[in-house]
């Protein structure tokens, strides 16, 4: 705007200057025309009289040349020329000054020479005689007076025009001052300009228009950041070409990138596995897409969405889940499954044998009751089966199983040893009961389970002549019972999975139980919001231990 202003004004001010340089010329030449013809019609008329007093010798006597002086006769004939020899002219008579300074008496012409580029004044005056007396001088055109005055003229221009470069620079920068003072963020008034009045009222209302947008958008932001930030599920939001736009804790978590890694950069910073790049590029290209992403023993679920602003492919959004759990609780209901159908089809399969011999008459008489033995055992050991099955279920679902009562571990230990002493015996297994009484919150039948459980786990996977020590205490954190034995002991590597359904540390070793009794501990603790823990070497025994809360901050 500067520039514009300063050209604008430069160019008034040359448009000026040239326009008062022409009108000062024309009016200078105007001056010096009238001023030579006065001079030229004075001239004249001494050189006039001179001539009628002394004739030819006037005109010879020393007359000056510094203009032409023709005396021509009547009849045209010149008499005398004090520039060029007479008797070498033409006849005169017809010269326009001439014919009328014989006609009225005195004549006047001009003629202009471009060779010259000059212009001659012509006067003339009729004598007493009849001749015609003639005086001519040169009038210079205005070009050769510019051209002249050119050096003059030249200097008076350069410093006017510097001048003008002042003055334009000077007041384009004043025009423009108070405009670039304007504060856009706070607009108040500009007193030199009234015509800006308008342009800063409608700056003002955009202003309040923006901050509040700015506020709203603010707001929504945080909002939005907010939300996803409480989110368990990772979001990602990323353009074309595939850069990060946004994105949450949860995101940079599931995916193990950097806590200030992301927005900004290619999302394949975060992972480059296979299943990933595919969810991204089927997205980008305009088609919804599910994977799975496993590694490092957790499964994440990849969802990715194109989307599409005013018909045109814009970004994508990818949500990612962590299924780890639930592919482990598909995984073990899978295996649940499998196990299920053989642990059923174990003991159906020797009832279905057993009782085709019995029905085709295979069997003596005297062998039929060791037979029906054999049928009535197995169906105790499917009944048994499915009766855990359906405590593991309920414990499961969470659902009632019974009143909370406050029950004392040591005396219901006692009554568990009972029940496990026949089993014991026939082993010969001793039995312990040590410790006092110790008080916990629970539902008795849940309470009696987990220490059968356990007790007769020790007595069957105990050595011949082995022990079993139950011991209930008291302690400040809450009733504790602890069963050790002194049987085949379990090896590190898989402490973990004896709590697994169906699952035996060495088969050869089985029992003949469901497998499922650790299983029914560990599930019923939880439910009573106790821990269980265990201690074992292999050929040295194991000690299993349950850890109640006090009474009083049991959860029922």
């Amino acid at each position: 705007m500067t520039k514009r202003i300063f050209r604008s004004i430069l160019a008034v001010a040359l448009a000026v200057l040239l326009a008062s340089l022409g009108l000062i010329v024309g009016v200078l030449h105007g001056y010096f025309e009238d001023r030579v013809a006065w001079e030229l019609e004075s001239r004249t008329g001494y050189i006039a009289r001179g001539v009628e007093r002394e004739g030819m010798d006037y005109l010879t006597s020393g007359l000056s040349r510094d203009c032409r002086v023709t005396w021509v006769a009547s009849d045209g004939t010149v008499l005398y020329d004090n520039w060029q020899d007479a008797a070498t002219m033409e006849n005169h008579g017809q010269r326009e000054e001439i014919r009328e300074a014989m006609e009225i008496g005195k004549g006047r012409a001009s003629r202009y020479s471009d060779t010259l580029a000059e212009e001659t004044l012509y006067y003339a005056v009729r004598l007493s005689d009849g001749s015609v007396l003639r005086v001519s001088d040169t009038q210079y055109s205005v070009w050769r007076m510019v051209l002249q005055a050119l050096q003059p003229m030249a200097l008076v221009m350069a410093l006017a025009f510097c001048l003008a470069l002042w003055l334009a620079s000077r007041l384009a920068r004043q025009l423009v001052a108070p405009i670039n003072a304007i504060d856009l963020n706070n607009v108040g008034t500009v007193e030199s300009y009234e015509e800006l009045a308008p342009l800063l009222s409608k700056i003002r209302g955009q202003n309040r228009q923006i901050r509040q947008q700015m506020a709203d958008l603010k707001r929504q932001q945080e909002e939005f950041a907010a939300i996803t930030e409480n989110m368990s599920e990772g979001l990602l939001v990323i353009d074309r070409e595939t850069r990060v736009l946004s994105r949450n804790s949860a995101a940079l978590r599931l995916l193990g990138g950097r806590p200030d890694g992301g927005v900004g950069e290619s999302v394949y910073t975060l992972d480059r596995e296979a299943p990933f790049r595919r969810c991204v590029e089927e997205a980008l290209a305009g088609r919804r897409c599910e994977g799975l992403l496993e590694k490092e023993g957790c499964c994440r679920q990849i969802i990715a969405s194109p989307v599409e602003q005013d018909g045109a492919l814009v970004g994508a959004v990818l949500i990612i889940l962590d299924v780890t759990e639930k592919e482990q609780r598909d995984q073990l209901r899978r295996e649940f499954t499998a196990n299920v159908s053989h642990e059923l089809k174990t003991p159906l399969t020797s009832i279905l044998g057993t009782a085709e011999i019995l029905e085709n008459g295979l069997v003596k008489p005297e062998d039929v009751g060791h037979f029906a033995g054999n049928i009535h055992r197995e169906a105790e050991r499917l009944i048994g089966l499915v009766n855990d099955i359906i405590k593991l279920s309920r414990l499961d679902e969470g659902g009632p199983t019974g009143q909370w009562e406050t029950v004392d571990l040591y005396a219901l230990a006692e009554k568990v040893l009972d029940q496990v002493a026949a089993a014991a015996e026939r082993k010969h297994v001793t039995l312990k009961l040590e410790g006092g009484p110790a008080m916990a919150r629970g539902v008795p039948q849940i309470l009696e389970e987990i220490l059968y459980n356990l007790c007769d786990n020790a007595v069957a996977y105990n050595v011949e002549g082995g022990s079993v020590t139950v011991t209930a205490a008291d302690t400040p954190q809450g009733a504790r019972v602890t069963v050790a034995d002194t049987g085949i002991g379990i090896p590190r590597e898989v402490q973990e999975r004896v709590f697994e359904r169906f699952y035996r540390v060495d088969k050869s070793h089985s029992a003949g139980g469901t497998g499922l009794g650790l299983s029914i501990v560990k599930h019923g603790a939880a439910y009573l919001g106790a821990r269980v823990s265990l201690t074992s070497r292999p050929g040295q025994g194991s000690t299993f231990t349950v850890e109640f809360p006090k009474v009083g901050k049991a959860t029922e």
